[in-house]
Formats: structure tokens, C-alpha cells, sequence
């Protein structure tokens, strides 16, 4: 098995609610075997915020949708790094050292950023996966979606990288600000 991120997307918002829903039947029938799955809003109310609408932990672990991975996905994309590194269609705001190193390592935030625009409404399923025909049948050939898979493994390292980065940007920002204020 693999263990992948799956993002998907949609040309119409109502397509990713179908979407999960006919996930969580084919879950059940044990053709997908999924860990958790989030129907994930981009805000058009212009600040990058990312909403989950609803939220499913296959586990049994109860797992809520901010415990989980895609809780972190969604905390670092919508949050100040998100917003500095321009995860929003590639415009950066801000700069640091690292935000070069970072924005190149973000393949998944990148991607999230620019395939669930402002307005719309998409998927994000972390799965096993041995076969791929059953997700690519219910969201490609049934919904017309899009899809892109990514290895859970590494997707984890960017989130570490990415809350790492957040923590030395949080404070070389606080030692700007304190030493510019005692001038």
C-alpha cells in the first residue's frame, strides 16, 4: 500500500460535497481505504483563509479536523507563511531567508493554493492506496475532477519544514520589532 495526500478539484462546488459522499460509499464497500477526508473551502473573502466544511476520520480515532494532517495543511496554508510565501497563485508578499528553500519544498501547499481557488471548493483525502481506478473513476469519469497524489511521507515533511520555518519567522519578526522599538 501507499500512503498519499490526494487533492482533488472540481469545476462546480457542489461537485466536491457529491465527491465525498460517493468516497465515504465506496469507503464503506471497502474499494477506497481512506484515513481521513475534508471538503476544504477557499474563502473569497480575500484573507486566504481555508474553511473545512465537513470532515470524516475513517480511523474510528475521532479525529477532528483540526488534530489531524489535514488540519495542519489548512492551519499552515491560511496562516501567516501561507500568506507570506504566496501559496495564492504564486505572488510572494513577504521574503526571508528561508522562504526560497521553502517555497520550492512546497509542492502541496503550491498546489492547494493555486487548484482550490478563491471561491471554490474542494477535497483532500489522505488513503492507502493500491489501486487508483476506483478514485479516478468516482472523480475524474463520474465528476470530471482532477486529481494529484502525493506521498504521505513527504507531504509530512513539508508540513515539519513548513511549522519550523513558521516558529524562526515568529521570532527573528519579534527580535526585528523589539529592537526597533528601542531605538
Amino acid at each position: 500500500m501507499t500512503e498519499r495526500v490526494i487533492i482533488m478539484n472540481f469545476e462546480e462546488n457542489a461537485q466536491a460535497y457529491q465527491g465525498f459522499s460517493m468516497i465515504k460509499k465506496a469507503q464503506t464497500a471497502k474499494e477506497v481505504s481512506g484515513e481521513q477526508m475534508a471538503v476544504v473551502t477557499h474563502s473569497a473573502s480575500g484573507q486566504h483563509q481555508f474553511t473545512v466544511e465537513d470532515f470524516i476520520d475513517f480511523t474510528g480515532s475521532n479525529q477532528t479536523s483540526k488534530g489531524g494532517l489535514i488540519g495542519m495543511m489548512i492551519g499552515i496554508l491560511g496562516g501567516p507563511l501561507g500568506i507570506l510565501l504566496g501559496w495564492f497563485g504564486g505572488s510572494v508578499i513577504g521574503a526571508s531567508r528561508d522562504s526560497k528553500e521553502i517555497r520550492e519544498a512546497q509542492t502541496v501547499f503550491d498546489f492547494v493554493g493555486k487548484k482550490i481557488d478563491v471561491g471554490e471548493t474542494g477535497l483532500i483525502l489522505i488513503a492507502d492506496e493500491t489501486d487508483n481506478r476506483p478514485l479516478n473513476q468516482i472523480i475524474m469519469m463520474e465528476l470530471g475532477g482532477e486529481i494529484a497524489r502525493f506521498d504521505l511521507t513527504e507531504v509530512q515533511e513539508e508540513i515539519k519544514k513548513a511549522q519550523e520555518v513558521e516558529e524562526t519567522t515568529k521570532a527573528n519578526t519579534k527580535q526585528n520589532w523589539d529592537e526597533k522599538h528601542r531605538e
